[in-house]
């Protein structure tokens, strides 16, 4: 019997419905956009260990200069990031968070722990780890 599923098609349309899934679900926030809570989860993530200046976030995200300028203003604007100048070199801000902006990001995580607890809803534990298994071939695959 011959398969015709298409697995990259498969992953395209299973990503689509995931990023759908939890835009849905991050939707009752709407003071903060998808790409502002990406940011804020880098941020956070990294700003005990190093210092976070706007071009770090340019090459995390692959987003140009000027993209991330106006999101970071909107950032600053809404209260969730402030850049402070450092003593080594004036053009440089390093960007921190808000208190407000930890609090969006604790409630983010946690809005995608429910999203995750979806995705494995009646997998057994053998189940995931193929599945992993499955996609670190593919990734290999690929390159």
């Amino acid at each position: 019997m011959k398969n015709d599923k298409r697995i990259g098609f498969e992953i395209k349309t299973l990503s689509n419905r995931i990023r759908q899934y939890i835009n849905e679900v991050m939707e009752k926030d709407p003071d903060i956009t998808g790409i502002q809570g990406w940011i804020i989860g880098y941020i956070s993530r990294h700003q005990n260990s190093q210092d976070v200046f706007q071009r770090d976030i340019e090459k995390e995200f692959n987003v140009r200069r000027s993209t991330v300028s106006g999101i970071l203003n909107t950032m600053e604007k809404k209260g969730l990031i402030i850049r402070q100048t450092v003593d080594f070199d004036a053009r440089l801000k390093k960007i921190t968070l808000t208190s407000k902006a930890v609090t969006c990001n604790q409630m983010i995580l946690d809005k995608l722990q429910e999203v995750e607890s979806q995705l494995k809803k009646g997998l057994s534990d053998e189940e995931i780890k193929q599945f992993f298994t499955t996609l670190e071939k593919i990734n290999k695959n690929i390159g």
